[in-house]
């Protein structure tokens, strides 16, 4: 390690698809940028592995949705295929092994409820109340169809809905295009997919950026002045005209600054959480459940879980069967093996699509709240015992340093597509800086 800093004109904070679609637009602009990640792999919330069929999976973000136009761009700069999902025009709702039928009064509670939120959320404003919880409605909720809301809410957000207000809530949806939208797969958020996995996006933009990408390389403090500022990493220093952070604020909190930081990112970082998430892909020699009907699902037994079938658009397999858990359902999997896990998700699942599903060629699995360099997913909530504050969360620079990623974004927040509109904002906003 020298003493004399390196020399840089930008630096980004985080190697995820926020830090690099905004590393490579400042690149793609001629100016020198560098890119810092803690973790030892880019890609930050998309993760992307290949199974034991040779197949691709996403662990993280994955879906092209509404709206999502810069995803679908991204994915055509690299000759990427995508392909629709395959799914039904209503999932299956299931409890244990017994399937809710849609005209049951669970469904029909749920969906009066649903309905009722929906007309919330569009209204927004005085609307909403400040301070009630989203587990303050759904008290108001009899029977199963709580449940059943509570298992959709907690998929949907990865939120606590105890920790959660009705006005945040709200808020984050309405950047999703409505309640509806961000619940439903076929024409909604969670519509195509990407065949190689939008992991794999992540490490072809970074790919582009060569040697201005460094992982395993985590910044410690950073010290602006009216010059500049001055980037400290466990190996060294680096000295640069302006910084951009887009790591997820509750990480980003532990980046030491010097002078402290404004009053409105402090809130952010230290008045915000991860939600909680896990994931898993289980993998088969073909979709075999389709000779019976379609996989997806939504089971309310604990701890409940939505299935997704995302088998890649070939006639002779391989099978692929997403499932997601939620919220305070995802963390009553922590203390479990991973065979424990698998026997436990997949067991309940053999009623409905058979008993082949008991036995994956391959299983893939991530619980997100426990990756240290990201914290959770699907992006940070504002707790409410911060008090109010603005979402998306602000992103006025504090003098020469930046804020990006997908918390930031005015549209489609939590999703990669916000991540790339945050990118995009934050570098013209540095390129303008430095004209």
């Amino acid at each position: 390690m020298t003493d004399d800093p390196e020399e840089r004109t930008v630096v980004v904070v985080g190697a995820g698809i926020a830090g690099l679609r905004a590393a490579l637009d400042l690149h793609h602009r001629g100016i020198d940028v560098l890119v810092l990640e803690a973790a030892p792999r880019v890609g930050g919330r998309v993760l992307t592995e290949t199974t034991a069929l040779g197949s691709r999976v996403d662990l993280g973000g994955q879906w092209i949705g509404k709206g999502h136009h810069r995803f679908a761009a991204l994915a055509a700069e690299h000759g990427a295929q995508v392909y629709a999902m395959e799914t039904p025009r209503m999932p299956r709702l299931a409890d244990g092994p017994r399937t809710i039928g849609l005209t049951s009064p669970t469904v029909v509670l749920a969906g009066a409820a649903l309905a009722a939120w929906e007309v919330l959320v569009r209204a927004g404003g005085p609307h909403v109340g400040r301070d009630a919880l989203v587990s303050d409605l759904l008290r108001r909720v009899p029977g199963r169809a709580r449940r059943l809301l509570r298992v959709l809410f907690e998929i949907a957000s990865t939120a606590d809905p105890e920790r959660l207000t009705l006005r945040d809530f709200a808020a984050a949806v309405r950047t999703m295009d409505g309640l509806s939208t961000a619940m439903t797969t076929r024409g909604g958020a969670q519509d195509s997919l990407v065949v190689d996995g939008a992991g794999t996006l992540a490490i072809r933009m970074a790919e582009r950026l060569g040697e201005r990408v460094r992982t395993e390389s985590a910044v410690l403090a950073i010290h602006r002045d009216e010059q500049g500022a001055t980037v400290h990493t466990a190996t060294g220093t680096v000295r640069c005209r302006r910084v951009v952070v887009t790591a997820p604020p509750p990480v980003a909190a532990a980046i030491g600054h010097r002078p402290a930081l404004p009053t409105e990112r402090l809130r952010a970082e230290r008045g915000t959480y991860m939600g909680s998430v896990y994931k898993a892909l289980a993998v088969y020699e073909r979709p075999f459940w389709r000779e019976r009907g379609h996989a997806e699902m939504i089971a309310i037994d604990a701890p409940g879980v939505g299935v997704f079938d995302t088998s890649p658009p070939t006639a002779d397999g391989p099978g692929h069967l997403c499932l997601l858990v939620g919220g305070t359902d995802a963390r009553t999997l922590d203390e479990l093996s991973p065979a424990d896990r698998r026997d436990a998700l997949l067991g309940r699942l053999a009623h409905h699509l058979g008993d082949g599903v008991r036995s994956p060629a391959s299983w893939h699995e991530k619980s997100w709240h426990l990756d240290e360099y990201v914290g959770g997913g699907y992006l940070a909530l504002p707790d409410p015992a911060a008090g109010a504050m603005p979402f998306p969360l602000g992103h006025a620079p504090a003098g020469t340093v930046h804020w990006a990623g997908t918390e930031t974004a005015g549209e489609h927040a939590g999703y990669i597509e916000g991540a790339l509109e945050s990118g995009e904002r934050v570098a013209e906003e540095v390129a303008s800086a430095l004209r």
